[in-house]
């Protein structure tokens, strides 16, 4: 028993992280109709931006601010350079575009900086452990998953009771709409990507807390599990990104501890069998698009 709850609570961990990349990514396509599959060049950007202000001997709270404030300067900077100009456009184009960002972004982080993985060292206190009875609940592991509920609990706050948060939700329902009623696309697109790089830049602090390191092409992998638990809940439902980031967690951690040695190997294959298994069931995810504005 005392295996299987901390086998929970690392599930939350990475859970977590998966649900806010989902997050970020669902933001954008609820509003856009994008795939970004630049958002791991986002987790990118804040953990070199982390490294080079721990360099600079910033303070370790402040450098994570400056490594947040990168990655949405970042989000924000590729929406009016890359993909604003071809709003309107096919899926195809922007799908297009969203893959040469990345590709771009990755080449300029391997030339620019480093091809090889730089590592970043954190305040001894976080590498520390909380004993509650027989479970041992690593600081970043605690630390994880409170930022991940804060994180929720902050957005669904920003939706409900704020102008921009509102707007977002209704040009989740009908862009067009919003527009003839005298709200500029965009700043409501801008809007989230702006989330969309806030979200992708707590995901990378705490990718990076947990590996140790940065490279280029860190953000990845995790944008691509992201992607498959955005599917998983449903495409453009924020509250189904936070299931299917969750539920991804939970089947990875529980297949690496209760898989046989020699089934291992494929974890991730039994991964992609679930998504398959719930399109089959639920072609539209797990929540419908009429949820996308809860979290």
């Amino acid at each position: 028993m005392d295996i299987f709850i901390q086998q929970f609570v690392n599930a939350l961990s990475l859970g977590g992280t998966y649900a806010l990349l989902a997050l970020g990514l669902a933001v954008v396509f609820s509003i856009s109709g994008l795939i970004n599959f630049a958002h791991g060049e986002l987790m990118t950007a804040a953990g070199y931006a982390l490294y080079f202000a721990l360099l600079a001997g910033l303070s370790f709270p402040l450098a994570c601010a400056v490594a947040v404030v990168a990655a949405v300067v970042l989000a924000a900077a590729m929406e009016a350079v890359a993909f604003r100009p071809v709003r309107g456009a096919s899926g195809t184009t922007l799908l297009l575009t969203s893959f040469a960002i990345s590709a771009i972004l990755r080449i300029l982080f391997q030339d620019l900086i480093s091809a090889r993985p730089l590592p970043i060292n954190f305040p001894a206190a976080l590498s520390g452990q909380i004993a509650i009875g027989a479970l041992h609940l690593g600081v970043i592991q605690a630390i994880s998953i409170a930022v991940t509920a804060l994180m929720l609990v902050a957005l669904n706050l920003f939706l409900a009771r704020t102008v921009a948060g509102r707007a977002m939700r209704a040009a989740a329902q009908d862009f067009a709409v919003v527009q003839l009623m005298g709200i500029r696309a965009n700043t409501v697109v801008a809007t989230s990507f702006a989330l969309s790089g806030l979200l992708a830049g707590v995901a990378g602090l705490l990718w990076v807390a947990q590996r140790g390191s940065v490279d280029p092409l860190m953000g990845f992998l995790p944008v691509l599990k992201a992607f498959i638990a955005a599917v998983i809940g449903g495409l453009g439902s924020l509250s189904g990104a936070v299931a299917g980031g969750f539920l991804l967690g939970f089947v990875e951690v529980f297949l690496q501890a209760y898989l046989p040695d020699a089934l291992l190997p494929y974890r991730d294959a039994f991964s992609i069998l679930l998504v398959i298994l719930v399109m089959l069931f639920r072609p539209d995810g797990l929540m419908t698009r009429r949820k996308m504005i809860k979290v």
